[in-house]
């Protein structure tokens, strides 16, 4: 479960939304979208179908010339109980990216001025707010993302027109952190929920829910009308199977869900994805990496990282005995893989790799799953696996980068993708939380990293809980550029705003165009009494 399960489930019961009523705005100014895409384009959540995250085509930003970076302008959100966490696309020279407020917003890239303006409020009424949940993918002139409530979205990429939108998922706690990936006329996304951190009124993690009845999956939707292809669950329909301490319900096996985004290997007709831990019970491809055939969804081969891993929100409760059985024995872990993996050629072979909340990265045979190496990065820590590696790594062609969460601190590391050997870490910088805006908030402020890391030629992008987004050297892991975030802006919209910690959920830096593009404002948060989070868009 990664470490935003607990806000999934805090955003599920909020009321605070403001329903700004059904539509789309149009826009002017602003440039008009083109859908054929510019070489520089950030199109899907992890740039490309392989997992990469690597701006290949970024030529203006350099080692040289990163330290010019500047703030060209930024866009804030109105103030919300949910923190911002839908990584752009940039796409034609447009960024298309969702807000707290149930708004879906296409803006251009290099000024911030709005091409359109999408309220989903209306679009598909329930009882949950629907909040954009993930990043979006463009493709095919469309734009695809999912919600807060177990929607996916399809609108059109010049007019913010919504097309179709599916619910994958009715049970009230199914949610969508997985951005879509769009290949041969499917749209490829997991579901997941927040039901194991179940809440009562007063925000606790409650012992009277009848824990629980989610399933996670990995869907295959018809790109052009929404309607499912096929389905793989990762595990059995849960069944009663007695009661909880409380008199409630108990249901077995239940959980495993799909938190991360897949990848695509086209010439082998794989998806790969990775799964989430159990909520209850023991069954089922939870803490796996799976490998699909695109076509039917069938199983061509499933690793299992880890043996048994049972974990709720009340594993962390003061008094967990009876609710969180796996404490006794060692497998209450949260060690989902809640990243995405990353397909690449090392020794003349075809490779796949994902980072687990463990803190090991792990790679297999692509063809076989096979293991052929794995290492460990992060230091073990109790607590839901947070020393470990979060939502996704980077590989340019030559090395991988990845990134830990709360390890003593978080670390970035450059590494062989052929052997795993490290060939540099930086830990986070010990200053992060005593300069800037976290320096006024030591309670508040930690050494980790939760998004996803990024790299361009030359660079390594990843951003901090000290509110920092930092650039590193792809050599030697040197920081050559920091900005602090945590500072009052105003947006491009008029409101006002300010950073905080750099989005962690399924979020990092998008490198386009000469452009970098951050959202700021996660958890934890920092104070922010006048204003909500904001997305910055920095330039040369």
């Amino acid at each position: 479960m990664p470490i935003s399960e607990r806000v999934v489930a805090l955003v599920a019961v909020a009321a605070s939304v403001v329903s700004l009523g059904a539509g789309v705005t149009a826009a002017s100014p602003g440039r008009p979208d083109r859908p054929g895409g510019w070489a520089g384009d950030w199109a899907t959540w992890s740039k490309d179908s392989a997992g990469s995250r690597y701006a290949a085509a970024e030529w203006r930003i350099t080692p040289r010339t990163v330290s010019k970076l500047k703030v060209k302008w930024a866009f804030a959100f109105p103030k919300s109980e949910a923190p911002v966490r839908s990584q752009p696309a940039v796409v034609g020279g447009v960024a298309f990216f969702g807000g707290p407020d149930g708004r879906f917003h296409a803006r251009d890239a290099e000024t911030g001025a709005e091409v359109w303006t999408t309220d989903l409020s209306g679009i598909a009424p329930g009882a949950r707010p629907a909040i954009p949940w993930d990043s979006p993918s463009v493709s095919g002139g469309r734009v695809y993302f999912g919600d807060v409530r177990g929607f996916v979205y399809s609108l059109d990429q010049v007019t913010g027109r919504v097309v179709w939108a599916k619910q994958v998922d009715a049970h009230p706690a199914a949610t969508v952190t997985s951005s879509p990936i769009v290949h041969d006329g499917k749209v490829y996304v997991g579901t997941s929920s927040g039901e194991n951190a179940a809440t009562s009124p007063d925000g606790t993690d409650d012992p009277n829910y009848p824990c629980c009845t989610f399933r996670g999956h990995i869907d295959a939707l018809d790109a052009r009308t929404g309607e499912l292809v096929w389905r793989h669950y990762t595990v059995p329909e849960p069944q009663a199977v007695g009661t909880w301490p409380s008199g409630a319900t108990r249901y077995e096996p239940s959980g495993a869900g799909v938190w991360s985004s897949p990848v695509v290997d086209a010439r082998s007709g794989t998806v790969y994805v990775g799964t989430g831990q159990n909520y209850t019970g023991s069954a089922g491809d939870f803490d796996t990496l799976l490998a699909l055939d695109h076509r039917t969804g069938a199983v061509k081969w499933r690793n299992q990282v880890t043996k048994a891993d049972t974990w709720r929100g009340l594993c962390n409760s003061p008094e967990p005995e009876g609710y969180c059985p796996g404490l006794k024995d060692g497998t209450a872990l949260d060690y989902d893989i809640g990243a995405t993996p990353n397909l690449f050629t090392a020794g003349g072979r075809e490779l796949v790799g994902v980072g687990q909340k463990l803190g090991v990265y792990h790679v297999f045979d692509a063809r076989t799953g096979e293991v052929v190496w794995r290492r460990q990065l992060g230091v073990p820590l109790p607590s839901g696996g947070i020393s470990g590696i979060q939502w996704g790594t980077s590989y340019d062609g030559h090395r991988l980068y990845i990134a830990t969460y709360f390890a003593d601190p978080g670390t970035v590391f450059a590494v062989d993708p052929a052997t795993g050997r490290v060939l540099w870490k930086t830990p986070n910088p010990a200053d992060g939380c005593t300069t800037g805006g976290a320096a006024a908030h030591p309670e508040i402020c930690s050494l980790g990293h939760g998004p996803a890391v990024t790299s361009s030629p030359g660079l390594v992008w990843e951003g901090g809980n000290d509110g920092k987004l930092r650039a590193y050297s792809a050599r030697d892991g040197r920081v050559l550029w920091t900005y602090d975030t945590i500072r009052d802006f105003t947006g491009v919209n008029g409101l006002p705003g300010r950073g905080g910690t750099i989005s962690g959920g399924g979020g990092g830096a998008v490198v386009a165009d000469g452009m970098v593009y951050v959202q700021a404002g996660y958890a934890p948060d920092y104070p922010n009494p006048d204003g909500g989070d904001v997305l910055l868009a920095f330039g040369l």
